[in-house]
């Protein structure tokens, strides 16, 4: 009597080993945490090139009023509000690699499982490439021009412009990241400096409601992690820890999920993909966000969960397993203005 079987590329077997490697995937990407479909996520996914064929979304921001308003015996005629509007465009683009072994001899010769190694080979590979597009897009990575890395966007230098700068040095007083010296680490002043940026320029950079509360994100890359827990006095190091998890209303939100600490109404978090200043190899960006600080976006017949699809080759003795999406990333930039991020550049060697 036959028995039944489930070989390699049979139907069900590739949709629960999808599954499996989308989940991990998942579970391995900074990114996706912060992702959502409304305003209040740091990076909001825009579902219009889901639903319909194209593969651009203009994105449109409406200013805020800004007139006086009329009292009594004052004519409103003439003197209404205008709307001032502005947009931004986000492209979408194929994303796709594979992995293909052989899975007779070979697979007998060592004591691993090379199908099981190619799976983790490309979730690796494609966690790798989502927080690597959105931590270029974030910090303005203008140094990295294939947009295979970027989102399929170019990046744009963050913004510079007098009364709403979005980018803050070491020291304060430096006008070019390249002049940064050993001296210039991150410290928590900066953060407050960030904080009054977004509270004061225009537009303000809207912070995330968690709860009653509302909280913007800072990303440290390790090395600038380091700087901040031995240049803090190690009570204010353990104060910052302390607030991770403090409160009922944010211990189930991802925003906190594996969060270094909480300082001055900002939840930290490291990030070993933030990228070096274009002008110094011995810098790194760190990035502050609010609200709708990117964009995100999939192709049809696509989403948080890449398509995984199996595949054998010479009557079944080799084997192939490839990650397939349409996506696109960006910073959200308004009139020039980088809308919700403020970048933080300090020296931050590697040891």
């Amino acid at each position: 009597m036959a028995a039944t079987d489930y070989p390699v590329g049979h139907p069900l077997a590739v949709k629960l080993w999808s599954r499996k490697l989308a989940r991990e995937a998942l579970k391995a990407t900074m990114a996706y945490k912060f992702m959502g479909e409304s305003s209040n996520f740091l990076i909001q996914v825009f579902d219009e090139t889901r639903k319909s064929a194209g593969d651009r979304i203009r994105i449109p921001l409406r200013m805020q009023f800004t007139s006086r308003g009329v009292t009594e015996n004052e004519q409103l005629e003439g003197n209404e509000d205008t709307l001032t509007t502005h947009s931004d465009d986000l492209l979408i683009n194929e994303l796709n690699n594979a992995a293909r072994v052989k899975t007779r001899i070979d697979a007998q010769r060592v004591p691993f499982s090379v199908r099981e190694e190619a799976r983790l080979g490309i979730q690796d590979w494609y966690s790798d490439r989502i927080d690597t597009a959105a931590a270029n897009a974030l910090t303005g990575n203008t140094a990295v021009t294939d947009t295979i890395y970027t989102g399929f966007n170019a990046t744009t230098a963050p913004t510079s412009a007098t009364g709403n700068r979005r980018i803050i040095y070491a020291d304060e007083a430096s006008t070019t990241e390249g002049s940064l010296s050993a001296s210039q680490t991150f410290q928590l002043t900066m953060l407050d400096t960030a904080v009054q940026i977004a509270k004061t320029s225009t537009p303000k950079i809207r912070p995330i409601k968690v709860g009653s509360q509302e909280y913007y994100v800072v990303f440290l890359h390790p090395n600038q992690v380091r700087s901040l827990r031995t240049a803090t006095n190690t009570g204010s190091w353990l104060d910052i820890q302390k607030q991770a998890m403090a409160g009922g209303e944010i211990e189930e939100n991802p925003i906190f999920t594996g969060a270094l600490g909480v300082y001055n109404g900002i939840v930290l978090h490291e990030w070993v993909r933030l990228p070096k200043a274009p002008a110094n190899a011995n810098t790194r960006r760190a990035v502050f966000c609010g609200a709708q600080a990117a964009a995100w976006a999939y192709g049809k017949n696509t989403g948080e969960e890449p398509n995984y699809v199996e595949d054998t080759f010479d009557y079944g003795r080799e084997f192939g397993v490839s990650v397939q999406t349409i996506l696109g990333c960006k910073k959200l930039v308004f009139n020039s203005i980088d809308f919700s991020t403020i970048v933080i550049t300090t020296w931050a060697a590697d040891l």
